[in-house]
């Protein structure tokens, strides 16, 4: 079993500054998201392709702005697609999307609207796109009830289908069973959505990802709706720990995060609430009364922060000496 990364940031994180970032929030975390990795990207408008004009959105930049700005980043690995709320579903804006190379859409509704999805997810295949499927406030269905309607949406040819806790209500044991639930149910990957409310994200992505959920949503620095989302980089440092998602630069993510994206959000008053420093010592093990030693020898050395203490601390997180972490540093370098 192995598991994968959807980054929602430039979607669902969209939610904490309007409906949209802003042009250099968007191209900044593009270009860091994709050059990380980082195999699934949604961005855009929150509430979906279409919603400024549908829906009156308008606290963002356009469908069209959004789609210029990813087009330098479509020839990376990493796939981009944008969100599309079934109750707001117009045919145009899946050719739209066609027509401007993105890989997927991923069409929402409530648990229980299955007939308002279902031409939806057909004109997204027939356009040559994949259909993902986003069952949002998933847990207003018992688990019986929501893996019945995942068949149904299965069967109209989804490519991949969300479990959505989207007001962070979940418990584990419940994240894990609505998981066990829809993989029985279903051939097709089965993705969770995990939000904060109750302080359990982590605990609810990593008891989906062992009860056979293929894809975790993430957004980094948590940053979504509400009390937020599973941070994209406390995902990746978990699964890492296990074994998955070796194919993203963490370390690169975490410098990204540091040196760009903390920074442009303190603009916005949004604090990063687990630093990439603090979630170093938690992956490694470092306890925090040597990061002043740490510090002066990645500055002298010019050595990746975060790199050195995941590397000192698999030889000595008891007690790394000045001397371990300049060697350290050497071969790093």
């Amino acid at each position: 079993m192995s598991v994968a990364l959807m980054d929602c940031t430039l979607r669902d994180g969209a939610n904490i500054v309007g409906k949209g970032f802003d042009a250099e929030i968007t191209d900044m975390v593009l270009d860091g998201l994709t050059s990380c990795g980082v195999p699934t990207v949604e961005f855009g408008n929150a509430g979906g392709i279409g919603a400024y004009e549908v829906a009156g959105y308008t606290q963002a930049l356009t469908d069209k702005e959004y789609l210029d700005i990813a087009q330098k980043y479509l020839n990376r690995s990493s796939e981009l697609g944008m969100f599309l709320n079934a109750k707001r579903y117009r045919e145009n804006n899946v050719a739209i999307a066609k027509e401007r190379g993105l890989s997927f859409l991923r069409i929402g509704a409530d648990a229980g609207e299955l007939d308002i999805s279902i031409q939806p997810i057909k004109d997204v295949k027939k356009y040559g796109l994949k259909a993902f499927y986003s069952l949002m406030k998933a847990y207003i269905l018992t688990p019986d009830e929501l893996a019945e309607e995942a068949k149904a949406l299965a069967d109209a040819g989804l490519d991949q289908i969300t479990i959505m806790d989207s007001a962070g209500t979940m418990t584990p044991d419940q994240a894990a069973e609505y998981t066990e639930k829809l993989v029985k149910a279903v051939s097709i990957p089965v993705a969770f959505h995990c939000h904060n409310n109750l302080g359990l994200s982590a605990a609810n992505a990593l008891a989906a990802y062992k009860s056979g959920a293929s894809i975790l949503d993430c957004g980094l620095m948590g940053m979504a709706r509400s009390a937020g989302n599973l941070p994209t980089e406390v995902c990746v440092g978990m699964m890492q720990r296990y074994g998955e998602m070796k194919n993203i630069d963490l370390y690169k993510m975490l410098a990204f995060i540091e040196t760009r994206l903390m920074p442009a959000m303190e603009k916005h008053n949004y604090h990063n609430s687990i630093t990439p420093l603090d979630l170093t010592l938690g992956i490694s093990g470092c306890h925090s009364s040597f990061v002043k030693t740490f510090k002066a020898v990645a500055k002298e050395k010019n050595v990746n922060l975060f790199r050195l203490i995941v590397e000192v601390s698999a030889v000595n997180r008891k007690n790394p000496s000045e001397a371990l972490m300049r060697e350290v540093a050497d071969k790093i370098a």
